[in-house]
This record gives structure tokens, C-alpha cells and sequence, in this order.
């Protein structure tokens, strides 16, 4: 069984014991239980519901395993031909860190 669920604008693939790295979720603590209720589609043994725009009473709750994970590093470089001007700059992003524990349908 697995579902679709939106978490923070994006859209991921639950599945019972699967690790998910999503946007920074500002309140999250580790060891909490966070569940998201957003779910658009539902897939048990075949038998697949879709929602219209979510299904009603269908729920993922999920453990937080780390509440700030930074991603790799991404390198910004800007060059302007003949000038020389070069300018670097470098971004990592904050993830929260989260384990599925159930989806409900």
C-alpha cells in the first residue's frame, strides 16, 4: 500500500517504513509525530483511489528522525566576458529528515 501525499508543496511516494527527505519543517522536534492529511491518491493492492482534490479521512503519519539536515553544497557562479567580474557564491539547503510510520486510508 502506498500513497500521494503533499507535504510543504511537493509531492512524494509514501510507503510504510520508507525515509523521506523533505523541506525544513519549522516546528518539527525529533522523536514527534507529524501526519499530513493532504493525500491525492491511494494505491491498496491494486485497487487505486484518486482524489478530487484529496481524499477525505486518508492520512500519513510520519516520525521525525532529524529535525535539520543540510543537503550538498550547490556551487553559483557568475562570469561577465571581458569585465572581470567573477562572483561565486555556494547554497545548501535545510531538509527535515522523516520515517513513514502508517498510512491510513
Amino acid at each position: 500500500m502506498y500513497a500521494i501525499v503533499e507535504i510543504n508543496g511537493q509531492q512524494f511516494k509514501a510507503e510504510a517504513g520508507k525515509k523521506l527527505y523533505v523541506h525544513h519543517i519549522q516546528n518539527a522536534e525529533n522523536g514527534t509525530t507529524v501526519e499530513f492529511d493532504k493525500v491525492l491518491l491511494v494505491d491498496k493492492d491494486g485497487t487505486v483511489t484518486v482524489g478530487a482534490p484529496v481524499i477525505d479521512g486518508a492520512k500519513v503519519v510520519c516520525q521525525v528522525v532529524s529535525s535539520l539536515v543540510k543537503g550538498d553544497k550547490v556551487l553559483i557562479f557568475h562570469k561577465k566576458k571581458r569585465k572581470g567580474h567573477r562572483k561565486l557564491n555556494g547554497h545548501r539547503q535545510q531538509f527535515t529528515e522523516l520515517t513513514i510510520t502508517e498510512v491510513v486510508a
